[in-house]
């Protein structure tokens, strides 16, 4: 068995020695929640008895306390493709949980916001705090001490961190994330990008876009790029927290059900009350945290992970930050290349070996932690595995060798040296750029600043002709604090017109970009954040900008003297009508991106 790379286990100590103290402090509020807190023991009869009032067949089980009750999180609305077919799932559940002999509940619901809908629209102001909002409505569902087991069904961006951050509270419980699974594969990629930059560039128009995107976006199931939701499930198989193999799955599909049964089955066995107890809080732990962030680089994954790793890891008691994902990224290859950082999405992906490849490949190469307690088995080896039905049955099997050396190549030959992500650092703060999918020659960016408070104001500038020419967009008071920090996907087919017609380009932001992070270099997240007094505040039109993921640098080229003596300009009046209103507790109360850019935890470990 090959060493542990002498990189990722020196990441992974400090982390230890980082965390130690809050970390103790979480092993102990779970133990307290499993031995005196949220379980079914400290019930009175009338507590007990309103939570089983309307259980039908399980009811006379659930009373009598001597078997595992699941608590059902869902996600589920039909408006959104990639939760659609989570409706029928408690009932799948529920009938799983019976032929073991226990019993499933749905505990309550959480809400599941799209940012492909609101991608550039008002209610993405909303979509950070959205996970916040989950988190919250998680620890609600799992309040009512009924339950011995968790099953949580989400999938897409806020989704799945705002179901573990939540769930983490009560991480005495065994927990289980199943998902739904990808849509089949639509319209080919390369030609909705096209499409795309034809529209911006006003060449065709809403009725041809539109017929692309409903030809890309067709049915039940997640979108088939690998953004943010697909990189959630990625991380789950990485940390151990799905079946082995189940986050690649199309819906309706027998294998799929199949994976959900199997999960209920597990979780109904790893219980407190058995010999295998596999509490979530154990599981997430700082080997799994290091494992998502391994995963994210090996496979080019989302840059809102930046904000999301961490959040989830501080849930569990863990500090981790930028600098521990650039130094695993220097060492980890990119062994993917899946949509927008390659031509295939998703399902090609899976069907070439997918996340069983990639684990057995970095496991067998000392790339990846092999010993953390995973829902499923003793450690992550099965889940270097794929699931396939034999005679109607579920079982794993190896994949040997990659089906398709356009996505999926060995450590021994990569498609890049490194991981996928660069910390970039200087007189502007610290922010991230996600590299997988920008050409080396566009790393390193020099340019004249453009500012802009507001990406409309962007793209009536790209419109007008006014950025026909090398330029850093800067993009500002887009943090959390400022108005929640909204992705600027947007901007991509604008921005990726400039830099086909010849011109250095590249953005700049405290806010985010997207999950699809494409072809032009983005400096995102950077923190300190405008609103507040961050460096960017400083910039002014015509400012000489250098980013560069080659050095790790993002520096604004103005003498010393003169920079600090700028005054700070005022924030824009944030919007209303929007509803982002009722989120101005969270937006006063967040923190920097790099600690997770989340109020509720900044307030939490206040109190613990």
């Amino acid at each position: 068995m090959t060493d542990l790379h002498p990189v990722i286990a020196k990441v992974t100590a400090r982390i230890i020695q980082r965390s130690a103290a809050s970390r103790r402090k979480y092993l102990d509020l779970i133990e307290r929640g499993r031995d005196a807190g949220t379980n079914r023991d400290q019930l009175s009869c009338g507590n007990l008895a309103h939570g089983f009032a309307a259980s039908g067949e399980d009811k006379a089980v659930i009373r009598t306390g001597t078997a595992t009750n699941i608590g059902i999180v869902t996600s589920y609305n039909d408006m959104l493709s990639a939760h659609q077919p989570y409706g029928r799932y408690p009932e799948q559940i529920k009938i799983a949980a019976r032929e073991v002999g226990a019993t499933a509940q749905v505990a309550g619901g959480v809400p599941a916001m799209c940012d492909g809908v609101t991608q550039g629209q008002a209610g993405m102001d909303l979509s950070l705090f959205s996970r916040d909002t989950i988190a919250l409505g998680t620890a609600v569902a799992l309040s009512h001490a009924m339950f011995e087991g968790t099953l949580l069904l989400g999938i897409c961006d806020k989704i799945v961190p705002g179901l573990l951050i939540g769930a983490l509270r009560f991480g005495h419980l065994p927990t289980i994330l199943i998902p739904a699974g990808p849509m089949p594969s639509g319209l080919a990629n390369k030609e909705k990008v096209r499409i795309r930059q034809l529209y911006a560039e006003g060449k065709v128009g809403r009725e041809e876009l539109l017929e692309s995107e409903s030809a890309s976006y067709h049915g039940a199931g997640t979108c088939t790029f690998y953004g943010t939701a697909n990189s959630n499930q990625m991380m789950m198989e990485m940390m151990g927290l799905h079946m082995p193999g189940a986050a690649f799955v199309n819906p309706g599909t027998k294998l799929r059900s199949e994976l959900t049964r199997a999960a209920t089955h597990r979780v109904a066995g790893i219980g407190w009350n058995g010999d295998d107890y596999r509490p979530l809080g154990h599981c997430v732990d700082e080997k799994a945290i290091v494992n998502a962030i391994i995963g994210l680089m090996a496979t080019g994954g989302s840059t809102n992970h930046a904000i999301h790793v961490p959040a989830i890891a501080r849930a569990a008691g863990i500090h981790v930050d930028w600098t521990d994902f650039a130094e695993i990224s220097d060492v980890v290859p990119l062994l993917a290349r899946v949509y927008p950082n390659g031509s295939g999405d998703v399902n090609h992906f899976h069907a070439a070996g997918g996340m069983a490849y990639i684990i057995r490949e970095l496991l067998d190469n000392g790339l990846l932690h092999r010993d953390i307690m995973t829902v499923a088995r003793a450690d992550l080896t099965d889940y270097g595995k794929e699931p396939v039905l034999e005679d109607e049955a579920l079982q794993w099997r190896d994949v040997p060798a990659s089906r398709d050396d356009a996505m999926l190549r060995p450590v021994a030959n990569p498609f890049s040296a490194d991981g996928g992500m660069k910390l970039l650092q200087g007189n502007l703060g610290r922010c991230v750029m996600k590299v997988s999918a920008v050409d080396p020659v566009r790393w390193t960016i020099e340019a004249p600043a453009a500012l802009f408070h507001d990406q409309d104001d962007v793209l009536r500038a790209f419109k007008a002709g006014e950025l026909e020419r090398d330029v850093v967009v800067v993009v500002r008071f887009q943090g959390p604090k400022a108005n929640g920090m909204p992705e600027l996907h947007k901007l991509t087919p604008a921005l990726g017109v400039l830099q086909d017609r010849g011109f250095k380009v590249a953005l700049l932001t405290d806010g985010r970009m997207s999950g699809a992070s494409g072809k032009v270099p983005a400096a995102i997240h950077l923190s300190p954040e405008a609103l507040g007094g961050g460096p960017i505040a400083r910039l002014r039109d015509g400012d000489m900008v250098r980013v560069c993921a080659q050095t790790g640098t993002v520096e604004a080229l103005v003498d010393a003297a003169t920079w600090a003596a700028r005054d700070m300009p005022a924030a824009p009046p944030p919007p209303y009508d929007t509803g982002r209103e009722l989120f101005a507790l969270f937006r006063h109360h967040s923190d920097l991106a790099e600690q997770g850019a989340s109020p509720i935890l900044a307030a939490m470990e206040s109190e613990v």
